[in-house]
């Protein structure tokens, strides 16, 4: 569970320029001495592009549909995601099994908790290290090795639960 030194406990920080985000793990690649081939840079970019959690089978349709590099073969696309995954460029989302781009490609592997509404399905990369510490910190206190956190939070975002308000939803 590693750490960084930005400050991303801002819930509005999104990644908004898919090329960009891919031109910075293409960095972060060269200066890790990390190959990132067209597939795994395509793959990437939908995650990015997407703006939202989205799942391998949808991403193997976006691959079939677009243009640009790809072999729309589950394996190839499961293989750029682990690669991805390992390196800290994306993020798993355990209970929806979907990925979404990190904020901080080019940090440390790092955990977050992130905020993920049920209704329009958004997820929030809410990077706040007094969580994962004082997670890590408990896990130790009761004689456990942490070797990763994985924490997702589920709800309404603002803009769903202000609909819910407006219209007289109530949700328990």
């Amino acid at each position: 569970m590693g750490t960084h030194d930005h400050a991303c406990i801002d819930p509005t920080h999104h990644v908004h320029d898919a090329h960009a985000f891919v031109r910075v793990v293409e960095r972060a690649c060269q200066e890790r001495g990390l190959r990132l081939t067209p597939i795994r840079a395509r793959v990437l970019g939908l995650i990015a592009q997407a703006g939202r959690p989205v799942k391998a089978y949808d991403l193997l349709d976006m691959v079939r549909a677009g243009e640009g590099a790809g072999a729309d073969a589950p394996p190839t696309i499961y293989r750029a995601l682990d690669f991805l995954l390992a390196n800290g460029f994306i993020h798993k989302l355990q209970s929806v099994n979907a990925f979404v781009a990190c904020h901080h490609p080019d940090s440390a592997q790092h955990s977050v908790p992130f905020l993920i509404c049920d209704r329009c399905h958004n997820a929030v990369e809410l990077e706040d290290a007094q969580v994962v510490a004082s997670l890590d910190e408990r896990a130790r206190a009761l004689g456990f090795v942490p070797q990763a956190q994985t924490l997702e939070v589920h709800g309404l975002c603002a803009e769903c639960a202000e609909e819910d308000n407006s219209s007289g939803t109530v949700r328990a």
